[in-house]
């Protein structure tokens, strides 16, 4: 078993914490304690339990004790001041806080996983209420109505993520399993949830019909089960009693936090409603065509109503996404487009963590306005702390500002809410980026490598594994990468480096081109 946090690989069969390559020197008791802590870390970890366990109750002063502590932080980049990974708390313990992930591997992977599969990752629930929310079944007898089922999961997930007692699972994550018959527990270990939501939409007519169920992964046992019917035009409130009934079932204590279901509906034109499900649906299969369309649907949407900022934030998005493939066909007025709709999408949407996040990405990544970018997003994430989405684009504003150690951080977030995301390799990416910018090189070409795995056409997985790679004085292998870069965008080249991404420092933007330059790009 090894446990992967921050940059650091806690390897218990082999009795080694890394650091990348690097073998970090970790005395036995240390290694003992920070492997008790790793794996208790559900729990806050009292003194005598940390006596018991590391110095089989042996008499211990509190200043040994602080002292091990001290070294143990001191080995993970963590201190008694800063205390990001191992928590003190007072009078009652200490607990490992940080994001971790479990990795069976060796003789475990060989029982499981058959010969050149990829390690099974085992995610440790919370110790909050966790929820994954699978694709509802559209029961309309027409596939025609597939999206607006898919609609329905979505608001149900989005309402349950405002819930801030809760732990969410992202929709990408979440919607991996759609189509599949799936094994709850499976689900349950997959997603690092106690608690998983099926149900199906039938679509009649003006008549919806809504049935959900709530099971406990670890046992397969059902909870709760019931059906919710009512007119079309009801349709938000058929979401609110059935995101009330899952929230309330998970934890009573939820009912006092039911207020934030009564935030307003998002439109009261049901068919701009309906454009924007269409949108949202065509958008996602990630092509030219698919993305004019879902842009065309979107306008239709603000045609409707224009007072809707979810289908301005989608129409943001669309334009936004024309810049990477070189999409666009007047750059200035699409950009300045993509800009009005983005304060209109503020504007109509300043309720809505995922317009506000949308606007934030435009206002960034198309013009380079980063401090306006990061008060918005600072909205979005304290609006819905469980939207990945949010985490995601904050974790590439800080990348852009040059805060690198608190872009890993918020996309760590991002990819544990959702830790099966269909553009995981955008977030590994931007996590490699963030190292080979602190100077790490070897954990940049390691991610990187990732990310180029997951699909070997994604350009800026493809730049940072051949930067890294250059970096490191590996230019042999770093050359044929470079050459993969131009045969897949020919115009690259190093002037035009400053347009990929729009890089606040300058020693940031001369070390991206030092290194597309030693990996071969021409000039």
């Amino acid at each position: 078993m090894r446990y992967l946090f921050q940059d650091y690989v806690f390897d218990i069969e082999r009795r080694e914490l890394r650091r990348g390559a690097e073998i970090v020197s970790v005395a036995p008791q240390v290694f003992d304690l920070l492997d008790h802590l790793i794996r208790n870390r559900e729990r806050v970890v009292s003194k005598d339990d940390l006596i018991n366990t590391i110095w089989k109750g042996r008499s211990v002063s509190d200043a040994a004790l602080t002292t091990r502590l001290n070294v143990a932080r001191t080995a993970i980049g963590d201190s008694g001041e800063a205390q990001r990974l191992i928590k003190t708390f007072p009078r009652k313990g200490f607990r490992f806080v940080g994001h971790v992930q479990e990795v069976r591997d060796a003789a475990d992977e060989a029982a499981g996983s058959g010969p050149g599969q990829p390690p099974e990752y085992v995610l440790t629930p919370p110790d909050k209420p966790s929820i994954a929310v699978l694709p509802f079944q559209n029961m309309s007898g027409d596939r025609e109505q597939d999206y607006f089922a898919d609609g329905m999961s979505e608001n149900i997930i989005t309402a349950l993520s405002r819930f801030r007692s809760l732990f969410v699972i992202a929709r990408n994550s979440s919607f991996t399993y759609k189509g599949r018959v799936v094994d709850i527990k499976q689900v349950g270990r997959e997603l690092g949830v106690r608690y998983v939501v099926e149900g199906s939409v039938r679509k009649a007519g003006r008549r919806v019909r809504i049935t959900g169920q709530l099971i406990e992964a670890a046992t397969n046992v059902h909870l709760w089960a019931d059906q919710f019917d009512g007119e079309l035009d009801d349709v938000f409130d058929l979401q609110d009693r059935v995101t009330e009934r899952i929230a309330v079932t998970v934890d009573m204590r939820l009912q006092s936090e039911q207020g934030v279901l009564a935030q307003r509906k998002p439109t009261d034109k049901l068919d701009a409603y309906d454009y924007v499900l269409r949108a949202n649906a065509v958008w996602r299969h990630g092509d030219r065509e698919a993305n004019e369309e879902a842009l065309r649907l979107a306008y239709k949407a603000i045609e409707l109503d224009p007072r809707y900022g979810g289908a301005y934030a989608r129409a943001a998005l669309c334009i936004n996404a024309k810049k990477h493939p070189h999409w666009m066909v007047d750059p200035q007025q699409e950009t300045a487009e993509a800009m009005r709709l983005a304060r209109l999408a503020v504007t109509f949407g300043s309720d809505d963590e995922v317009a506000l996040a949308a606007a934030a990405l435009v206002f960034g990544y198309l013009a380079g306005e980063l401090d306006a970018a990061a008060s918005l997003i600072d909205q979005a994430v304290e609006l819905n702390p469980n939207s990945a989405f949010a985490w995601s684009v904050s974790g590439w504003l800080r990348l852009y500002m040059g805060a690198h150690e608190l872009a890993i951080e918020h996309q760590s977030r991002a990819m544990r809410l959702s830790p099966r995301d269909p553009s995981r390799r955008i977030m590994i990416s931007m996590m490699s980026a963030a190292n080979f910018f602190l100077g790490r090189f070897e954990i940049a070409e390691r991610i990187a490598s990732e990310a180029v795995q997951l699909t070997n056409g994604h350009l800026p997985a493809l730049r940072m594994f051949a930067a890294s790679l250059a970096m490191q004085g590996k230019r042999a292998q770093a050359e044929p990468v470079a050459r993969r870069i131009l045969s897949l965008d020919p115009t690259f080249r190093l002037s035009g480096v400053g347009d990929l991404i729009p890089l606040r420092r300058h020693e940031d933007l001369a070390l991206y081109i030092e290194a597309m330059r030693l990996a071969g790009i021409p000039e």
